[in-house]
């Protein structure tokens, strides 16, 4: 299934049903009073979390949705019959806006939540209800209320308990794809990974940690360049990040300058983002001819209060370290909620 985040559609609830004018007409009553029915409410727009949903997808194509009017009134203060509210499903984590005056209008973060982002119109009365000591046979009624109608965005940012950043082939995919079940897309050429992955790494006491790969970000991102801010804010959501960098012979670029460009463009996008906590990973340790380099790392990591683990996702070595420091940090996350 191909992955989208964003999507704007054109909601529309239902009209009220008009009210009805009607008079009885009984035998030997030549002036029978009024008895015309009040109109249904018209259906709301209902939008509901579901978490077995990933993706905005089905906003592609479909992108116009109207609820049920009500129906309307009739004789013998027979009331129409309301419209049937219209729930449209969303991916969790779905942040909704009116996009007309920017306002968020709800941020949902859990499964089976709803909100109601246009109200149907209020039925008409009809001519009964008019009725008073002085004006005993009206011969009027309401029109029904217009339904609300607008136009929404729908911004999806991924829930994950931590979010997995670096550059471009530090191995993030790699690294998903070992620690869950997960099956991105892996290559050893920049921006492999196009759109967010979530993996479940299984812990030994029962529980579990959604990771999410993040795509590759670059110098700059926060600006718009490479993927860009597009995933940027999926990483809003997650509780703690892993921080990939290249240590091996063959890297790009230094590793300490690799991992502060890209904690500069988390600052330019939101400076809370530096606030999560972070474990940076010091990949391709089996391609590396000076194993001092760990040491410095270790030292100068440690210093900035980041734990530091170096592994090699190609000879599966020091994956359990890793996890374990998943766990300690993990641990101290759910502490602080408790």
């Amino acid at each position: 299934m191909k992955f989208l985040d964003k999507a704007k559609i054109y909601v529309k609830a239902g009209d009220g049903g008009n009210g009805c004018v009607a008079f009885r007409r009984e035998k030997y009553v030549p002036l029978g009073g009024p008895a015309g029915g009040n109109g249904g409410k018209g259906g709301d727009v209902i939008l509901e979390a579901d978490k077995r949903l990933t993706t905005l997808m089905d906003f592609k194509y479909k992108r116009h949705f109207k609820a049920e009017r009500g129906k309307n009134g009739s004789g013998n203060n027979r009331h129409g019959k309301n419209g049937r509210d219209l729930i449209i499903k969303v991916p969790v984590g779905t942040v909704v806006r009116d996009v007309e005056t920017g306002e968020v209008i709800a941020d949902l973060v859990k499964d089976v939540q709803t909100v109601v982002v246009a109200k149907g119109g209020r039925g008409g009365r009809g001519n009964s209800a008019f009725k008073t000591p002085t004006r005993q046979a009206p011969d009027f009624a309401e029109e029904g209320e217009k339904g609300e109608e607008k136009w929404i965005e729908l911004e999806l940012k991924l829930l994950a308990d931590i979010g997995i950043i670096g550059f471009p082939n530090a191995g993030k995919s790699t690294l998903i794809s070992t620690l869950s079940s997960a099956k991105p897309k892996i290559a050893d050429y920049p921006f492999t990974t196009l759109s967010p992955v979530l993996g479940v790494l299984q812990l030994d006491y029962g529980k579990s940690v959604v990771l999410a790969d993040i795509p590759g970000l670059i110098e700059g991102a926060s600006k718009g360049q490479g993927l860009g801010h597009e995933f940027l804010r999926h990483i809003e959501r997650t509780k703690a990040l892993i921080h990939m960098i290249d240590i091996s012979d063959f890297r790009e670029r230094e590793p300490i300058e690799a991992f502060n460009i890209i904690n500069n463009e988390l600052k330019e996008y939101s400076p809370e983002l530096l606030n999560k906590p972070q474990i940076v990973v010091g990949n391709k340790i089996d391609v590396l001819s000076d194993k001092s380099l760990i040491t410095e790392l270790e030292k100068y990591f440690s210093g900035k209060g980041y734990p530091f683990v170096a592994i090699s996702l190609a000879i599966k070595k020091g994956l359990d370290k890793l996890v374990e420091k998943i766990k300690e940090v993990y641990d101290k996350l759910e502490e602080k909620e408790d």
